[in-house]
């Protein structure tokens, strides 16, 4: 069979800070007023997207590398990873603040967990008033200071807090401490692992009255303790023109606000595309295919379409992510 670009089946999170705007605002086919994840791509050991549509319906990611391989994924891609899809995928609705955390880069992951690390970046589609993201630190801290901090519950006076709004954008590399408020929803970007160390939950307990686990700990090694000026990625974004957002080892995403008609080329790319609807509808045409895409929908492109017509009735708003 030949391939296609692809829409997968959302795979529902139901997480103690969720909220009901992934239904809502989003439109996803979900019930329950505490979802706070659409993983919209994974290959994440035991929670695998399926193909919802098309010749390919109810294949896996993971048996569509193996099959495919480099036409898939592309060939640097398949050399590196090998048939493993190396970025999961997300949409996030926090109802209430989540955990402040941090990930592990992929030597700490790998001596650990045998995992990648979890570098990742945030595109926030909707903010509450006065909603805030965390991220970093507001001052100079050592170790040992942060470590006197969370012993005496203090932990928040040196956090960098910092109101947001549609379109901010947050590069989250490995090591720098973050957490997203309540009243935002955003696309999520990652390295695929699940691993999370849990630093300070609010003191939060669950239904039964049990605290969440803490990875305190295992946490200390991971932080990167370093103090940075700014912590949003500042861009400039042009009517039909391709606006860079983040550039590094693990993935580059773009953003494309465009109305009417467009053509993308990818042949300079040796990577599968992941297009993510932030704003709008989409109407993609690869050779004889049509693929509508709506608002909080995902698509992958194999690395093997290399030309690609998208056209829309309305301003619509795209982010692109692959590897270069």
């Amino acid at each position: 069979m030949k391939l296609h670009p692809l829409k997968f089946e959302p795979i529902y999170k139901e997480r103690i800070w969720g909220g009901d705007k992934l239904r809502a605002q989003l439109n996803k086919n979900v019930s329950g007023n505490f979802i706070g994840e659409s993983w919209e791509l994974s290959d994440v050991a035991g929670e695998p997207s399926v193909v919802a549509e098309g010749t390919l319906k109810g294949k896996t990611l993971q048996e569509l590398s193996e099959t495919y391989q480099a036409e898939l994924l592309g060939n640097k891609v398949y050399e590196q990873f090998g048939t493993k899809f190396p970025l999961l995928i997300k949409y996030i609705d926090a109802k209430r603040d989540l955990s402040i955390q941090v990930h592990p880069n992929d030597q700490l992951a790998k001596k650990r967990h045998n995992s990648f690390g979890k570098t990742e970046m945030w595109y926030v589609m909707q903010a509450d008033p006065g909603a805030k993201l965390m991220v970093g630190f507001n001052q100079e801290v050592t170790k040992e200071q942060y470590q006197e901090h969370l012993k005496n519950n203090t932990l928040t006076e040196i956090l960098n807090f910092e109101e947001v709004k549609k379109g901010d954008v947050y590069f989250l590399p490995t090591g720098r401490i973050h957490a997203i408020g309540g009243g935002i929803v955003l696309a999520e970007i990652q390295q695929t692992s699940d691993i999370t160390y849990r630093i300070y939950d609010w003191n939060r307990v669950d239904a039964e009255g049990n605290a969440r686990e803490l990875h305190t700990d295992l946490a200390l090694d991971a932080i990167d303790y370093t103090l940075h000026k700014n912590y949003k990625i500042h861009y400039s974004e042009a009517q039909n023109e391709v606006a860079n957002l983040v550039d590094c080892p693990y993935f580059t995403t773009n953003l494309i606000p465009f109305t009417g008609e467009m053509v993308l080329n990818h042949d300079d790319k040796d990577s599968f595309v992941i297009y993510m609807c932030v704003k709008g509808s989409v109407t993609f045409e690869t050779n004889s295919d049509k693929e509508p895409l709506k608002f909080g929908e995902t698509l992958l492109v194999p690395a093997i379409l290399k030309n690609i017509k998208i056209s829309t009735q309305e301003a619509s708003e795209l982010l692109e992510v692959y590897i270069d």
